[in-house]
């Protein structure tokens, strides 16, 4: 799947061994991602979304913000094959499709990453404001519900510059404003800004508030409103796991931007390594569609009794479940 041929008449002969187990390995990793992890993250996914959409009354402001990241997370996945076998990858691609579609999917996959980074971020946030305010609106489910939309809408607005820059290089013959826009370094410029740096100064500034209150004890704590201690462990998880996936993705970007201004021919050597990394890097990015609703499956002490409720009421069909087996379900529980 993944070739040297980049490194071919550049590198020694010692250099191709160790350039093909690298590519070997990376090519096993893919297919077992695409095979086993795709439709992981798809079901769960899809899971996270549909027990919280059928018991909206018991939803958190973190569950709001993981439903976002599920479906963000859905979208990811279905477009996974496309980018891990298609055009965009250094070796042979099983198909291929027109710019057109190539400009779609990019701008899709760029729209579900910063949704996935922005909710995260957003999510710390609000977490030190419910630990500092207990007692405030300013954190609520209802609330964070809207903030999801504007979310969704700045990202989508942040993504009209991929569209722009492909406008730009059909009409750069008749505007003369579009001169200075025919390449798509300035567009991956404005991913790594906007899409990774600002979200994680964001995080970890909330990380370091929290950090100052975490073993602070008051009375509030005490308080039936207040999160479950678990929220706090798979905040840390999720942010560590995001910021930490997509990082190799937009340091990608960032090397081959300040290439790109600095003049240096992108080739050769230089041009294999940056595939190479371009590749791992898009791989692990995407594999965090399938790791982050399975910590959310695994830490959150309220999904397993919400999904057991979800399959009761989907076992028990249009009939409804009698009062005493609910009760003596609830004694069990």
């Amino acid at each position: 799947m993944w070739s040297c041929g980049p490194l071919n008449g550049t590198a020694g002969a010692e250099d191709q061994p160790l350039c093909q187990q690298f590519h070997l390995a990376l090519s096993v990793l893919s297919l077992l991602y695409l095979l086993l992890g795709v439709p992981v993250g798809l079901a769960y996914n899809a899971l996270l979304v549909l027990v919280n959409l059928c018991d909206q009354g018991g939803m958190t402001m973190p569950d709001v913000y993981f439903v976002n990241m599920a479906v963000a997370g859905v979208v990811l996945s279905a477009l996974a094959p496309v980018h891990l076998l298609g055009p965009t990858t250094s070796g042979w691609a099983l198909w291929g499709f027109s710019s057109e579609a190539h400009v779609t999917l990019l701008v899709l996959s760029n729209v579900s990453a910063l949704v996935t980074t922005y909710s995260t971020a957003l999510l710390s946030l609000d977490c030190y404001i419910e630990r500092a305010l207990p007692r405030t609106h300013m954190s609520s489910a209802y609330n964070t519900r809207h903030v999801c939309g504007f979310v969704w809408g700045g990202a989508l607005l942040t993504s009209f510059s991929s569209l722009l820059f492909y406008i730009c290089s059909h009409v750069a013959a008749r505007a003369t404003e579009c001169s200075q826009m025919q390449h798509t370094e300035a567009a991956d410029a404005i991913m790594v800004l906007i899409g990774y740096v600002v979200p994680a100064l964001a995080a970890l500034y909330a990380l370091v508030l929290l950090s100052r209150i975490w073993k602070e004890d008051t009375p509030l704590d005490r308080d039936a409103g207040r999160l479950d201690p678990s929220a706090h462990r798979l905040l840390v998880a999720t942010v560590c796991t995001q910021f930490g996936l997509w990082m190799p993705h937009y340091l990608t970007l960032l090397g081959h931007t300040l290439l790109a201004f600095r003049g240096r021919p992108v080739d050769g050597r230089p041009l294999g390594v940056l595939l190479f990394s371009k590749d791992l890097s898009r791989l692990l990015a995407f594999s965090s569609s399938c790791v982050t609703p399975l910590l959310y499956r695994y830490i959150s002490r309220t999904f397993p009794g919400r999904l057991r409720r979800l399959v009761k009421k989907m076992h028990c069909g249009r009939q409804s479940c009698s009062p005493d087996q609910a009760g003596v379900q609830q004694v069990m529980a």
